[in-house]
């Protein structure tokens, strides 16, 4: 129960990167053999089912990456290094994940920008109310979580992205709890940017998605250097390959990206929506029954996609974590890489079971069972 983290691999995406590492192995966008163009032919179509899945209008705005932590660090270094300057600002929210705090404030400090926090709801949501009255003109990008890793609160996505377009800022959404479990629509959701990650996705670990509008991408400077993001290489003057190659420096991740490919196929073969409801019922249950432990606190939405976060009065989370896992029961207990979030719900650390497609009521028993052990124990 801790498909936040990373989601368990269905068998369809480890036979296809077997067969990717093995009897079809090759490099890309370079060989002239036939293996090399199958293997060529195999990553674009990838590409394009990517683009498919989260409904960009061209294959050309997906660029692969190791994920979604360094997709939002090619934005912050590529597009933030060429637009931001000093005295600019960027809004983020008191839900981040780390890997959508730290980037920033790394340009921040380079660039001379300054960091807003946008404050949340007593039931743990992104406060668009105050978003809206508190973006400015020198706000330049507001980067958010479409679903929060810690509380599974979901962003209202296209209000934000109203509300940052209205002064000029940029959205970046980070799409990694929301990729398996939500249908996705750049267009409808109206963000400038969005990642995501594989292995939350059922996928492998190692690659990602940054999709970006293509006229944003075209605009953006190369990241990182090397091979296959070139035009021409002179000692004198190098030229870039247009996106997305541009920011794909060098051999890719291949064998991961048919997995991802893989990945995709076998969510849309449930279908998001049907996660979707799957796993907050099951996270509904989930509240309903430790709401019945006095001694537990939830935090976050009664309405959450697939993800509880919960304290137990006298025990550290880690404690909950070790008894449970001698049950059988593998939830996360720490701060889930969102401290700030800690440090707001003035907790140190929670307790977390998430679900995944794979979780059943059987499970959430068993969940139960233990935290009533984990109870007896601490008395």
């Amino acid at each position: 129960m801790d498909t936040a983290a990373t989601a368990q691999k269905p068998q369809v995406v480890l036979d296809a990167m077997m067969r990717a590492g093995g009897t079809d192995y090759a490099t890309v966008h370079r060989g002239v053999y036939a293996r090399s163009a199958n293997m060529t032919l195999a990553f674009e179509a990838a590409r394009e089912r990517a683009a498919r899945f989260i409904g960009a209008a061209s294959s050309n705005e997906i660029i692969f990456v190791r994920g979604a932590t360094e997709g939002i660090n090619l934005v912050a270094q590529s597009w933030g290094g060429a637009n931001l300057k000093a005295g600019d600002r960027i809004m983020l929210s008191q839900l981040e994940h780390h890997s959508n705090i730290v980037p920033w404030q790394m340009l921040a400090e380079k660039v001379g920008a300054h960091i807003d926090v946008c404050p949340l709801t007593g039931d743990g949501l992104i406060d668009l109310d105050w978003l809206e009255a508190h973006l400015t003109p020198a706000h330049k990008l507001v980067a958010l979580a479409h679903v929060s890793n810690v509380l599974g609160s979901i962003l209202g996505a296209k209000r934000a992205a109203k509300a940052a377009h209205a002064v000029g800022a940029k959205l970046l959404l980070d799409g990694c709890q929301a990729a398996p479990r939500m249908r996705l629509n750049m267009a409808e959701l109206g963000c400038d940017f969005y990642v995501l990650s594989g292995h939350k996705l059922y996928g492998p670990t190692g690659v990602g998605v940054l999709w970006a509008k293509a006229e944003t991408l075209d605009a953006m400077p190369p990241w990182q250097g090397g091979g296959a993001m070139i035009d021409r290489v002179t000692f004198e003057k190098t030229t870039y390959a247009p996106a997305p190659s541009r920011f794909e420096a060098g051999t890719p991740m291949i064998i991961e990206v048919i997995g991802l490919h893989a990945a995709m196929d076998f969510v849309d073969s449930f279908g998001p929506e049907e996660i979707f409801a799957h796993e907050s019922a099951l996270a509904a249950q989930t509240r309903e029954a430790l709401r019945a432990i006095n001694s537990i606190t939830l935090y976050g939405p009664e309405k959450s996609a697939g993800i509880v976060s919960f304290t137990m009065e006298g025990v550290h989370p880690h404690d909950i974590g070790t008894i449970l896992d001698e049950e059988g029961v593998a939830i996360r207990a720490g701060h889930h890489c969102a401290q700030p979030l800690m440090e707001h719900l003035g907790a140190p650390a929670t307790a977390r079971a998430s679900f995944g497609i794979y979780n059943d009521e059987q499970d959430l028993a068993a969940l139960v069972r233990g935290l009533e052990r984990v109870k007896r124990i601490f008395g």
